[in-house]
């Protein structure tokens, strides 16, 4: 059975030791959908996805990448890591929803599926930020690790 790692044997919170883990690339991808109203998808796509506040997708990515290199003051435990690479990539689907990917990759002793999810994260309450105005029915609807790979174990989502 697979015990909690950030909990030591007193149940106190613990950072977990990776001095003995082997430096291996770490990478991992996340995944934030968003639900906006059609009249904010209408009014974006006819601006050249631009509000008064600026260019929303490309400030929103700006956005992901600093939350990505901040994700250890942001998630207690988590360890600051020295990113590599950081790429975030946000477009509309075939159903109007707004599709946001984060792309993390280090060469390390811990993973950084942490930091694609925040990367999604802040990126997605970004372009809540920049619409509201418009409106606030707007559906922060699923944040998910897609993959990750590096360390003891890969993933893949839905295998």
């Amino acid at each position: 059975m697979s015990k909690f790692t950030h909990i030591d044997a007193a149940g106190q919170p613990n950072m977990v030791d990776v001095s003995e883990k082997d430096v291996t690339v770490r990478t991992a991808r996340a995944r934030t959908i968003m639900v906006l109203s059609d009249e904010v998808v209408k009014s974006l796509k006819s601006n050249g996805l631009k509000t008064k506040k600026g260019p929303v997708f490309q400030t929103a990515i700006i956005a992901g990448n600093m939350a990505v290199k901040r994700t250890s003051d942001l998630i207690p435990l988590c360890h600051p890591l020295p990113i590599s690479k950081c790429s975030l990539d946000i477009n509309f689907n075939d159903k109007d929803e707004v599709v946001i990917e984060c792309f993390v990759k280090m060469k390390g002793q811990t993973g950084v599926e942490m930091e694609a999810l925040t990367g999604c994260s802040v990126a997605a309450l970004t372009v809540y930020d920049m619409v509201k105005s418009f409106s606030h029915d707007i559906l922060i609807k699923e944040t998910r690790l897609i993959e990750k790979s590096g360390g003891k174990s890969d993933y893949h989502a839905g295998k």
